[in-house]
């Protein structure tokens, strides 16, 4: 089978505008969580929000673009032809609020599809892309995608771009399902209280690896294994039993082709939410069973980035790997049940070479992608 290499990565949060960054304060326990300033918070469930400052714009322009501009500018050399692949679930939605309050007219870049289009022209790219929305699993199902197109040869090289804004829209729809915490979110902490929404994004350079090999391209991290499944179970809430998210999780080590031993560290979706939170111990404890195999949630410092959650994870996921350390768990003070064997508090190392990430999102949706680390 075709091997599929992670040669570029880039992320903004609200932690920083580099993978660097970012992974330096998250091992510096630091977080990117604060009031909202960005609208009146009065009527919602929650006054916090992992904003990033510099992309707000009160002009005819969204802070999206603002977003795609500052993830795209460290990218180099990215191949003219391509795959483009995007994940969002909102992509401009401030237009829609700004043309509400009459401050600009609607424009194309409302439209998801339209922002493929966009980043195709600024990189210079033939592939005019396309837009995969699947919720909070967007990202990592872009890069499941993308990985599947070079293994069938239908692309030497696919570039993946993810990110979502905060917005009032999507602000108030959370609020409106009882998904927001009062206080900046506690994944797996036993008193939980909901998600705190972020903002951001990344975009990953998957390349083939005799592509790599061809054009001199250096890769420490390639993707061994993946899997998506489905609860089938409800609109917004995961399955209780953790279904769906097996299921994901088999299928990655199976088309990975190692066992769960093999597990060094585990990014989990981790919202903060009662009930996904107590979904996905469930699921860890089905696959691992009792064996200790420490998992984290980034969510804690930056906030829930709903379709860039995935993107994000997996280029932090080539650090962890290179490393060898996985970052705490912000706001995990008081363990909620069986959380002992797979929610660490605090950094830690592992020497094993195979780290897993998993999605899931409304809908039912999950995803699980392994990273190994190449170069041993």
């Amino acid at each position: 089978m075709r091997k599929v290499n992670i040669s570029q990565t880039t992320i903004v949060t609200s932690l920083g505008e580099d993978l660097a960054s970012n992974f330096q304060a998250l091992l510096n326990k630091k977080s990117g969580i604060n009031k909202v300033d960005r609208f009146n918070t009065k009527n919602y469930r929650s006054e916090y929000a992992a904003h990033i400052k510099d992309i707000e714009t009160p002009e005819n322009r969204s802070s999206f673009l603002n977003l795609t501009d500052l993830i795209l500018k460290p990218l180099k050399d990215i191949p003219k032809d391509c795959t483009l692949l995007t994940a969002t679930t909102k992509a401009c939605i401030d237009l829609l609020e700004k043309n509400e309050q009459n401050i600009c007219p609607i424009n194309k870049y409302l439209i998801p599809s339209n922002i493929s289009k966009y980043i195709a022209e600024k990189l210079d790219i033939k592939s005019c892309g396309i837009n995969i929305s699947s919720a909070c699993a967007s990202s990592t199902i872009a890069i499941i995608k993308g990985a599947q197109m070079i293994i069938n040869k239908r692309a030497d090289s696919v570039l993946i771009f993810c990110a979502d804004i905060i917005s009032e829209f999507v602000y108030s729809g959370f609020s409106a399902l009882n998904a927001l915490s009062d206080i900046p979110t506690q994944p797996f902490d036993i008193n939980r209280k909901g998600l705190t929404l972020g903002e951001g994004g990344a975009a990953i350079l998957l390349v083939a690896d005799d592509f790599a090999k061809k054009n001199d391209i250096v890769c420490n991290t390639s993707i061994a294994g993946f899997g998506i499944a489905s609860d089938a179970s409800h609109i917004t809430a995961p399955a209780r039993d953790g279904r769906g998210l097996i299921m994901a999780i088999k299928k990655a080590l199976k088309t990975a082709k190692i066992i769960p031993d093999q597990i060094g560290a585990i990014n989990t979706h981790g919202t903060g939410t009662v009930y996904n939170d107590s979904m996905e111990i469930k699921a860890l404890k089905s696959i691992f069973k009792d064996k200790k195999t420490l998992g984290n949630s980034i969510k804690g410092s930056i906030g829930h980035t709903l379709a860039g959650a995935g993107g994000i994870e997996a280029a932090l996921g080539t650090l962890i790997l290179k490393e060898h350390i996985l970052p705490s768990t912000l706001g995990f003070l008081n363990p909620d049940k069986d959380t002992e064997n797979f929610i660490s508090s605090e950094n830690v190392t592992f020497l094993k070479n195979y780290f897993l990430t998993t999605n899931s999102g409304f809908g039912g949706t999950n995803a699980a992608l392994i990273l190994k680390k190449e170069g041993l």
